[in-house]
């Protein structure tokens, strides 16, 4: 009886032992998506965000999407205006089409997606992704290449502004 007992106080302290965590242990970062944008030093993970939306892209039997600098540059122009004059508009500063010409890419398509108050990728994904409008956008047909922006502005109700641009360049550019 009293072996029995042994054994089986044995057998309990070995699987808590293998409970146990180790001082080494490290836990995971967190996913790039999930990382709050909404603080001054926050990075827009835009190579997660390509990654993403040409998987995305993928399902739905679309090519993938690059990062283009110009893009990533006109994104974050509107997503900083925007937060300046915290409203929420296509046309704060100048018109999409206005703004596209104005720096000199040729696209023989192009979209802009744009929203406020989403604190993180994911959100934004997901907000654009639920609205048919942002969606197609994302599934633009021919679109190769994207650049996309976040922008903190703390004195906003909405914290955070976001700007995507998919495009198809003329045959030979960029």
């Amino acid at each position: 009886m009293i072996s029995l007992r042994l054994s089986a106080l044995l057998i309990v302290a070995a699987a808590l032992a293998g409970c146990a965590v180790s001082e080494t242990y490290v836990p995971k970062a967190e996913p790039s998506m999930y990382r709050s944008m909404a603080k001054p030093d926050a990075q827009l993970d835009d190579a997660a965000a390509a990654s993403m939306i040409s998987g995305y892209r993928a399902n739905n039997g679309l090519p993938a999407v690059t990062l283009d600098p110009e893009l990533t540059r006109l994104a974050q122009a509107q997503a900083s205006v925007m937060a300046q004059r915290d409203k929420l508009d296509h046309s704060a500063g100048k018109p999409f089409v206005g703004r596209l010409r104005a720096s000199g890419y040729d696209a023989k398509t192009a979209a802009e997606n744009i929203g406020a108050g989403y604190h993180t990728l994911a959100e934004a994904f997901s907000g654009w992704r639920d609205s048919p409008p942002h969606k197609a956008n994302m599934l633009l047909k021919g679109a190769t290449r994207m650049g996309i922006a976040a922008v903190y502005t703390p004195r906003s109700k909405y914290k955070v502004y976001w700007a995507l641009i998919m495009a198809e360049p003329e045959d030979g550019k960029r």
